[in-house]
């Protein structure tokens, strides 16, 4: 009785996950985190064939690793075979298996692993893997995860969506089993616990998570402003877990731009000056008067903070982090002070910095509606990252609502 009120709960929490959801790379990490939860399974990812090409990639991941890097060809290793057959599969020990030695793969897999076709009868779509269950899988958790592609096949298929991958990422930002530690009284609190994570140049990254989860000690220890206590961290591929002040000064002050919540413009200067002093200290920066035009403020370079609103205080914030050229953008709740209409606003602008210069925004944020314009969407808890997918079809900021 046990087993069946598992299976039913698992269906109806699915179904109703595929149902409340606009966006399907959204349904598809919703089902994975009740798959994974119900059917008590360590890690598990979906794969969607790219329409350009004959390859699969992955689309969501659960689990504390970033794995939406991963693809393979149709018909390569165990997920390219069980994408390319339509028949499910049980794996032991996938990593060691012969098949995936040459594959992207093999890292994926665990000790114990299920590969399920997401398939309609006109064909398959994409794939479900499952690693690592508390219990061996029998017959009704593959009929729970064969009922959940099914249902993903059918919805891909009826509402004609289809999944065009970025190529040719070049990764920025790389974060490997980093963890932070801070000494409370006589306790040490891990913060973060183990974070492995690329950041991909010219993408709008969105983190998503309960307050403490340790969002915003992740974007700091990306921009500088903390050192993980163990881990790496690369820069373009070169290790910077442990620069030297001159070269932290340097990399703050060329390579990051801040966005706070709280504005932190000097009260003492203008508009103007707030974001010329900024680019007086970078090594190539852009025209003040023109990032301020750009965040439509040409009429505003001589207030001063306390004469502006609090968004127009944030697109000053926003002028002041593009003025220094830099190739990350870092906004920690830059919406969370304004009102909707003004924080759409400042949405927009991010959107099109995105867009228009190819800079990277990494936003840490609460609002789930604002994770539909992001190109990537990554989930964290408990100082882990617990899922993480790629929108197929971001929205534009003027789409939204909250």
């Amino acid at each position: 009785m046990a087993n069946d009120s598992r299976f039913i709960k698992a269906i109806y929490s699915i179904m109703d996950a595929l149902k409340s959801s606009t966006q399907l790379a959204e349904s598809m990490e919703s089902s994975l985190n009740i798959l994974c939860s119900i059917l008590e399974c360590k890690s598990g990812s979906f794969w969607m064939q790219s329409i350009e090409e004959k390859r699969v990639y992955v689309i969501a991941s659960n689990g504390p690793e970033d794995k939406t890097g991963y693809s393979v060809n149709i018909g390569e290793g165990i997920i390219g075979a069980v994408h390319q057959s339509g028949l499910r599969e049980i794996v032991k020990d996938g990593m060691h298996d012969p098949r995936t030695a040459d594959t992207d793969d093999a890292s994926l897999f665990g000790s114990l692993s299920l590969v399920v076709p997401m398939k309609t009868l006109h064909g398959s779509y994409g794939v479900l893997l499952l690693n690592d269950p508390s219990r061996p899988f029998d017959e009704e958790t593959i009929r729970v995860a064969e009922n959940c592609c099914a249902f993903i096949a059918l919805d891909i298929e009826e509402k004609g969506l289809a999944f065009k991958p970025i190529k040719n990422k070049n990764i920025l930002v790389s974060l490997r089993d980093v963890i932070k530690e801070f000494q409370n009284g006589d306790e040490l609190h891990r913060v973060l616990k183990g974070i492995d994570l690329d950041v991909y140049e010219g993408e709008l990254l969105v983190v998503l998570g309960e307050s403490g989860c340790g969002k915003s000690t992740m974007l700091n220890i990306i921009g500088g402003m903390d050192q993980a206590t163990d881990g790496q961290l690369l820069i373009e591929g070169k290790d910077f877990s442990h620069p030297t002040e001159a070269e932290l000064t340097q990399f703050r002050r060329d390579y990051i731009g801040f966005i706070f919540q709280s504005y932190n413009l000097m009260p003492n200067l203008t508009a103007l000056e707030n974001i010329e002093f900024i680019a007086e200290i970078s090594q190539h920066p852009l025209e003040s008067e023109e990032m301020l035009e750009l965040v439509d403020l040409g009429d505003k370079a001589g207030n001063y903070p306390s004469s502006m609103s609090g968004g127009q205080q944030q697109r000053v914030c926003i002028a002041r982090a593009i003025v220094k050229n830099p190739k990350i953008i870092l906004a920690d709740e830059p919406t969370a002070a304004l009102d909707f209409h003004t924080g759409q606003d400042v949405l927009k602008l991010i959107e099109q910095i995105v867009q228009d210069r190819g800079t990277t925004v990494i936003m840490v944020t609460h609002n789930i509606e604002i994770a539909k314009m992001a190109n990537r969407v990554i989930r964290l808890k408990d100082g882990r990252i617990s899922s993480i997918r790629v929108n197929m079809h971001p929205r534009h900021a003027e789409e939204l609502s909250w």
